[in-house]
């Protein structure tokens, strides 16, 4: 580049040497889709990774649709928002919610959802015909969390059981660095959340890793 030629475009964020993985996050008001997106951060800064999150869009108050944007990488990031077809990941709370950002995931991406609708619609889909079109996708994961959480002694950590069957799917970061952001995270609230929040990251490990 000349030294005169005005400012450039951003460098691309893919190619050679450089690694990212951007995640698509949705559900409904109240599920903990931001405290899924806070461990994952606590985890890549801990990493050494560059991130940037994008501002929740939606009806965030409980009950409401609500989506972020997540993106690591091993280099500078430009824009805190994914480009439609360039998701790595679908991370949701509500299956119709994964099939609603749809657009946004990468060929070779996967869904990472809870099989459990969250009902806030008179008009909600046949829950069979939303899970059949999420298990006909080439890549994707689904469990009952709320079911499993609450099976576990586990009724608030249905989201980290999500995380957990997300961590061997984010691959700039080891299962066990996310694992450890979880105990950072909650320890402020004290050893018995912690110790209920790593079980459910276990639970949610597990099964993917199962699968």
């Amino acid at each position: 580049m000349h030294a005169d030629a005005g400012p450039q475009a951003p460098p691309p964020e893919t190619g050679e040497g450089i690694m990212k993985l951007d995640i698509k996050l949705c559900g409904v008001g109240g599920q903990g889709i931001l405290s899924i997106a806070t461990i994952i951060a606590e985890a890549a800064t801990e990493a050494g990774l560059h991130l940037k999150q994008a501002e929740v869009h939606g009806m965030s108050q409980r009950g409401g649709d609500v989506q972020s944007d997540l993106r690591l990488s091993t280099e500078p990031i430009w824009s805190d928002l994914i480009a439609k077809g360039g998701a790595d990941m679908i991370l949701s709370m509500e299956p119709m919610e994964a099939l609603r950002y749809l657009p946004y995931l990468a060929e070779d991406g996967v869904i990472v959802t809870s099989s459990k609708p969250f009902v806030n619609i008179p008009n909600y889909p046949d829950e069979a015909a939303v899970l059949a079109e999420i298990d006909a996708m080439p890549h994707s994961v689904r469990l009952d969390i709320e079911g499993i959480a609450r099976d576990n002694g586990l009724p608030k950590s249905a989201n980290v059981v999500l995380l957990g069957m997300a961590a061997p799917f984010i691959k700039l970061i080891e299962p066990q660095q996310l694992r450890a952001a979880v105990a950072r995270i909650f320890a402020p609230k004290g050893e018995a959340v912690v110790a209920a929040n790593l079980k459910a990251f276990d639970l949610g490990l597990n099964h993917s890793q199962n699968k």
